[in-house]
């Protein structure tokens, strides 16, 4: 990777300016505008500072782009209190925050080789300013450990390790997961959402972490964890081709899962029978306050566990999927979902095609990326050892198993401003797989679906699914 970081961002002073005249005028907006005015206000004005200060920390310009939009926001009560003229000026600079804000992130974003460079526009600027927006309101709500538990994750990592040693799955993390009983009889109940029907399927998982493992009775002790959910699409008619779509974090609603995979143009338009699974702790299965709380939060044993059991859960759905007589089977997965689409690649053989978009593939370094820099070096302080913690995870990454699958099946797309899940992440998923198909996008790890380099990776693979089902008669 080539580093871009420059230690001059004069764009910073466009958010100070924001800020200051957030501040400023705050007073004249009432009680209740001015508290208002203190969130974008204080944004802006911290995190420009910041910016010119301290150049190269990556969570600044995140909470200059959280900062810009909820200033824009907030500022159209403005035309009515203070007159259009306050109103415009306050939004013209918010939304200038917003956009420059990925200018600095861009600017200090390591380029990767062989991934085309981000083109600077305004057009891209916007794209990354969402992701950096989501990435600043994730790190102000997402429940982290406290610093109490680093001993016990510290203990749970080196037990867990000494016994994967004793039982060889660091030698052989394919042995790691053993394959589930066939799900035969699942609850199938017919739904609804947004005038959308679907059926939706339910079952006991049946996972347990193995015997002896660090954290096995408190993951156990998860109850609404241990029924396996998924929203059905299905023809009646006559066997189709199966595609299984696998969701990405804090997701795993039906409406909000249909939605982002366009499931029922899939179903309709072509022809699939669509499956998407709910991931462990997410959607009916959450045991936060949040989808997806509990999953990748700093607890390595949790995460550890609910890999093994979306793998679990998921190949048990593969087998119902097979008992329906389905011609072929093509498995779809995004972000979080990318990460398991490639994981489940490896353990299962007979898939039609495998997509891994936008893929999170390494968990250990998202965490030192993406996590608050005071509480990784106080983990640090305390003995939590990254390279221990690396090979914890190895039996359920994607970068370590084998794939499967042909590799004609295998396909990939990721943007090359993405900031929630950064290019060499994808890129190391592309060259551990053989350098397969991939389509990079000018884009970000939100605007996926309006890319037309992702529309046509998927209408190929889709392609094969269907002409793979139809050799099949």
């Amino acid at each position: 990777m080539r580093g871009t970081i420059s230690r001059h961002a004069p764009e910073a002073w466009i958010p100070v300016g924001a800020g200051v005249l957030w501040l400023w005028w705050a007073a004249s907006f009432g009680v209740v505008g001015f508290v208002f005015s203190l969130v974008p206000g204080c944004l802006l004005l911290s995190s420009g500072m910041s910016t010119l200060l301290w150049p190269g920390d990556m969570r600044i310009p995140q909470f200059t782009a959280l900062g810009g939009l909820i200033g824009i926001g907030f500022a159209v009560p403005v035309f009515t209190v203070a007159g259009p003229g306050t109103g415009c000026v306050l939004v013209l600079l918010s939304a200038l925050s917003w956009l420059t804000s990925a200018l600095t992130s861009l600017r200090q974003e390591p380029l990767v080789e062989e991934v085309p460079p981000p083109r600077p526009s305004a057009r891209l600027a916007a794209k990354v300013a969402m992701d950096d927006a989501l990435l600043a309101s994730l790190a102000i709500t997402a429940p982290l450990p406290e610093p109490e538990d680093h001993e016990r994750l510290i203990a749970e990592v080196e037990q867990a390790l000494e016994l994967y040693r004793e039982r060889g799955w660091l030698d052989k993390p394919e042995s790691y997961h053993i394959r589930p009983p066939a799900l035969e009889d699942p609850e199938i109940r017919p739904a609804r959402v947004a005038r959308v029907p679907y059926e939706h399927l339910r079952f006991e998982s049946g996972y347990e972490p193995p015997q002896d493992l660090p954290a096995r009775e408190r993951w156990l002790s998860r109850l609404p964890n241990r029924t396996a959910h998924a929203w059905v699409l299905r023809h009646r008619d006559r066997p189709r081709p199966w595609l299984v779509c696998i969701h990405g974090y804090q997701m795993g609603h039906p409406a909000v899962d249909l939605r982002a995979f366009r499931a029922r143009g899939l179903h309709r338009k072509l022809g699939l029978n669509v499956v998407l699974p709910v991931l462990p702790f997410h959607g009916p299965r959450r045991v936060g306050w949040r989808s997806g709380d509990g999953y990748i939060t700093g607890d390595y044993l949790d995460l550890l566990h609910a890999e093994g059991q979306a793998m679990w859960d998921l190949r048990r759905i593969l087998s119902w999927i097979r008992s329906q007589g389905a011609p072929a089977i093509g498995v779809y997965g995004l972000s979080l979902g990318g990460y398991n689409t490639a994981l489940l690649a490896a353990l299962e053989e007979d898939l039609t095609c495998a997509v891994a978009g936008i893929p999170a593939t390494d968990f250990t370094r998202l965490t030192w990326r993406h996590g608050p820099r005071l509480l990784i070096r106080h983990a640090e302080r305390l003995g939590i050892v990254r390279d221990d913690i690396q090979r914890l995870l190895s039996v359920v990454s994607p970068l370590v198993l084998r794939p499967r699958i042909p590799h004609s099946a295998r396909y990939i797309f990721g943007g090359t401003a993405d900031r929630l899940i950064p290019a060499d992440q994808v890129h190391d998923l592309w060259l551990h797989w053989g350098r397969p198909r991939v389509a990079w996008f000018q884009g970000s790890h939100l605007s996926f679906q309006w890319e037309p380099q992702v529309r046509s990776l998927l209408e190929e693979a889709f392609e094969r699914l269907r002409s793979t089902a139809e050799a099949a008669h």
